[in-house]
């Protein structure tokens, strides 16, 4: 694809600084980038790049002012990242998509499969399974029983969705996911082994969700474990049986939920977050990466931070005061020591 400065410009209703004639073959990385290619400014860290760059065009918000010259041709947008997002999209970044179903696909003569699908080598769909209209399956995807996935889906290569769960429309699951596999139930016995305790619920991923690769979520024990719409989850994320996760949140990467936790909506989860199970967590609830909640968070939209999490300014006040505490263990001991030499 090559485009000039002012085509991107008109497509993104912005306002251009430079050269309209500027020519673009792709995007690039703002500290990488090289001549004909496009990146963007969004993170105040970058800005020095921003003055060194060799991207021919440069992505800015329409309150950025340089601090020094930038030989880039600026394109001023109200949202940096949703217009380089639609760009990522234009330049390549879309799903290719493949065309028929690969006469090495296993398909279960009761299975249901709507117009349009698409499906891979060595895909298997089992028994009263049911795919709908416009959906790609890759190759080596597992969709077991009963299981059903609804319209203009993307399941990459690796996906396994086990017996009875539901995938909404439009979802994307990436590479090597499982989605239904058992939830950790186990009774202990008088003689201190474990006896398992079948797992009868399922999931249930509605519409718009997309979920990153190495990803398990658990069936439920009864019911179902629930992803709302819209939720954004990285990869190697762990839930477990009979957690909910609030429409529009979204989970960076190996953060863990235990069982029956429920996520409000709209929150944001940080990487490596973890919750115990059994508590509730209030609709636009912020949790800092590494962070350990252990008990409900019930005030919307606070920010939180720790192990165990604690409200963000006061864990930022803790941590001052931690950081201190080698200077003030070696002060104390001067002042015992002083203390004794007065005494003697």
């Amino acid at each position: 694809m090559e485009i000039t400065a002012a085509q991107l410009c008109q497509i993104l209703n912005g306002e251009i600084i430079g050269n309209p004639e500027t020519m673009v073959q792709g995007p690039g990385k703002i500290e990488e980038a090289r001549p004909g290619e496009i990146t963007f400014l969004a993170n105040p860290k970058y800005e020095p790049f921003a003055y060194t760059t060799n991207a021919s065009v440069i992505l800015v918000s329409k309150n950025f002012t340089p601090k020094q010259p930038i030989k880039a041709t600026m394109i001023r947008v109200d949202d940096v990242y949703a217009s380089i997002a639609f760009l990522l999209d234009e330049f390549g970044g879309k799903v290719e998509q493949m065309q028929g179903v690969s006469t090495n696909a296993f398909i279960h003569d009761a299975a249901i499969i709507g117009k349009n699908v698409s499906m891979g080598h060595f895909a298997v769909v089992e028994e009263s399974a049911s795919i709908g209209e416009g959906t790609v399956i890759f190759p080596q995807v597992f969709i077991a029983k009963n299981a059903q996935i609804g319209k203009n889906c993307v399941i990459h290569s690796g996906v396994k969705i086990q017996y009875n769960c539901i995938i909404g429309d439009n979802c994307i699951i990436h590479p090597n996911t499982v989605i239904g596999s058992d939830g950790f139930g186990f009774a202990p016995r008088e003689d201190g082994s474990y006896k398992k305790i079948s797992q009868t619920g399922n999931v249930i991923i509605e519409d718009n969700v997309e979920i990153g690769s190495n990803v398990t979520i658990d069936r439920a024990t009864m019911g179902s474990t629930i992803i709302r719409k819209g939720v954004k989850i990285d990869n190697l994320v762990m839930i477990a049986h009979n957690v909910e996760i609030g429409e529009n949140t979204v989970v960076a990467a190996q953060a863990g939920f235990a069982g029956s936790s429920k996520i409000g909506k709209q929150c944001m989860i940080g990487g490596q977050a973890g919750f115990v199970g059994h508590i509730n967590i209030a609709e636009g609830t912020k949790v800092q990466a590494q962070s350990g909640v252990n008990k409900s968070i019930k005030d919307k939209n606070t920010a939180w931070y720790g192990s165990p999490a604690l409200p963000y300014n006061d864990y930022l006040r803790s941590y001052a005061s931690f950081r201190k505490l080698p200077d003030l263990m070696k002060r104390l001991h001067e002042m015992e020591k002083r203390l004794k030499d007065l005494e003697g």
